[in-house]
């Protein structure tokens, strides 16, 4: 016999069966990567508004069109000095030029009127001082007493509390949705009699602001839900 063929021989036989007991365990490796959880981390934090636009709609009626335009600057001096009263700057308050309607013009109003002239005037302000707005707000009473009638929250000027410092917050909160989303995934991997693996994939989210309710607006939610897929090993 030729022992050159007969060790070549044995070499591939034993490779084979080093092979069909590798197989096993390969195939169930890559099974493996078969078994994954998708979970979901939810995180919610409550922030303070830190802008605010603050319309002040009021009007104007008489039937003398210079007296209608005397009382409309008259009355927006009132304003202008009780927002500064409250500590609003001057440059944070905008005076919008009144917009004047004669009724008498009008062809399809009704022209039985006790006024011909209507001014519709707005006052803004544009500021950071959340606090100081909301205390003004609560002293409007002191307007209506110089006979200055406003509409601070009405449905064509609605006050506005925005919140613009995400990006301050975005990373912690990533962080504790992600923790939340591997502890759904650990209690997942315990409850199936397995092991949690490495990140398959992972879903950031979109970033949500909400009120928190509608007597609050000044009071934000801010939500986050992240979407992350782990694999699972026996």
């Amino acid at each position: 016999m030729d022992k050159g063929k007969f060790y070549s021989g044995l070499a591939i036989m034993v490779g084979l069966i080093v092979l069909g007991a590798m197989i096993p365990k390969a195939v169930g490796e890559f099974r493996s990567y078969d078994r994954t959880v998708n979970v979901k981390g939810l995180c919610e934090k409550e922030v303070k508004a830190d802008k605010v636009i603050w319309p002040l709609t009021y009007k104007v009626m008489g039937n003398d069109i210079q007296a209608v335009y005397d009382q409309t600057d008259r009355s927006n001096e009132m304003i202008v000095e009780f927002l500064k009263s409250g500590g609003i700057k001057a440059g944070e308050i905008t005076v919008a030029l009144p917009v004047i309607s004669d009724k008498l013009a009008n062809e399809y109003g009704n022209i039985d009127r006790s006024f011909r002239y209507i001014s519709k005037n707005v006052v803004t302000v544009y500021t950071d001082n959340v606090d100081a707005v909301l205390a003004l707000m609560s002293r409007q009473s002191e307007l209506l007493k110089k006979g200055i009638v406003t509409a601070s929250n009405s449905w064509e000027n609605p006050v506005e509390f925005k919140y613009e410092g995400l990006n301050d917050i975005k990373p912690q909160m990533i962080e504790e949705a992600t923790k939340n989303a591997r502890e759904a995934a650990l209690k997942f991997a315990k409850d199936s009699d397995s092991r949690l693996g490495k990140i398959k994939t992972a879903n950031q989210g979109t970033f949500s602001i909400e009120n928190r309710d509608s007597n609050t607006p000044h009071i934000k939610k801010v939500r986050v839900v992240t979407s992350v897929t782990y694999y699972l090993k026996k």
